[in-house]
């Protein structure tokens, strides 16, 4: 509690009020248990032998594994791309007023979530044997085009179709929330001054939905960035399957685990920070205030809390005037 200490006062001068942070005992215990258990977590990870840190330094930049991690990247980025474009289409879709078209979204967001991305992954790389070729021609009549489809879809594709379809899925529903948040009085205003339905989603409702919409995207494209470890199953070297070359053959598996473990959070830091910083920028405008940058919480903690408050004009003003009058 804050304690109030008057002193001597002036006439015509407010008392001195003198404020005490409240003191918060269960938090330095809170820190003290923490710290504790995290001491002794660091020391047993550091002489447990069986970690090996050496071999983890040594196979950290690995020439197998930095591929492995460029085709993850890879995927992670064209599978966002597709299922955002993909999400963004689904959801303008899922809320058009033409049964034909919203039912059609509707069964997609269905089959695709309904079914686990694994099986969707290896249902692609399998497409082979149904369709051995892929043709291009007069429905029911002679084709123009064809190839193997083994040929038009190798384990890379199959990979990127198997994660971009069954994000859009995911993605159709962010959006369509995001929309849904603005007030249909937006709409109803931009098509009352000529724009069409198109005009108005891209450049009126859109850009005031991604407040919305930035966070939950943020954290599928994190998901999305350890959900390219599942494409191991079907035979693609990305991340994780590299690791798992590596340990097939020297049997060190506890090293090379850690090693794709260390990618992978450096990787997921990175975007944690992007996302961070884009989230501010779209909170701008908002009633709320935004929230402090990383290198602010560091300078405030650094600077031993919130800094004082300046005295305000007014209260400059009193007291100045307090001061006259006593003189006076």
């Amino acid at each position: 509690m804050n304690s109030l200490h008057k002193g001597p006062a002036a006439p015509g001068r407010p008392d001195v009020i003198k404020a005490v942070p409240v003191r918060h005992p269960g938090r330095w215990v809170g820190a003290a248990v923490i710290l504790l258990l995290a001491a002794m977590l660091i020391h047993a990870v550091l002489t447990v032998p069986a970690f090996k840190w050496d071999l983890v330094g040594h196979y950290l930049f690995d020439s197998r594994i930095l591929h492995g991690l460029v085709v993850t990247l890879e995927l992670t980025a064209l599978s966002m791309v597709m299922g955002v474009v993909g999400g963004i289409l689904l959801a303008v879709m899922r809320l058009s007023p033409n049964p034909l078209l919203s039912g059609t979204a509707w069964v997609y967001i269905w089959v695709f979530r309904g079914t686990p991305v694994l099986v969707q992954l290896v249902f692609w790389n399998f497409l082979g044997v149904l369709w051995a070729k892929i043709s291009i021609g007069v429905p029911f009549g002679p084709a123009f085009w064809s190839e193997q489809t083994n040929v038009l879809i190798p384990t890379f594709v199959a990979a990127l179709l198997g994660l971009g379809l069954n994000e859009a899925a995911y993605m159709a529903e962010i959006v369509r929330g995001g929309i849904q948040s603005v007030d249909e009085g937006q709409l109803e205003a931009s098509q009352a001054l000529g724009m069409n339905r198109f005009d108005a989603m891209r450049r009126i409702i859109l850009p005031q939905a991604m407040r919305v919409i930035i966070p939950p995207t943020g954290n599928e494209t994190i998901s999305m960035l350890k959900t390219t470890s599942l494409v191991s199953v079907i035979a693609l070297e990305e991340l994780f399957r590299a690791g798992q070359n590596i340990y097939s053959r020297n049997f060190q598996s506890i090293p090379l685990l850690i090693v794709v473990s260390l990618w992978y959070l450096f990787l997921t830091s990175i975007l944690t920070i992007g996302q961070y910083y884009i989230e501010r920028h779209y909170a701008r405008g908002s009633n709320r205030s935004l929230p402090p940058t990383p290198v602010q919480r560091l300078k405030r903690l650094v600077g031993g809390g919130r800094p004082a408050p300046e005295p305000k004009a007014a209260d400059a003003a009193v007291h100045g005037g307090g001061e006259d009058g006593g003189a006076a």
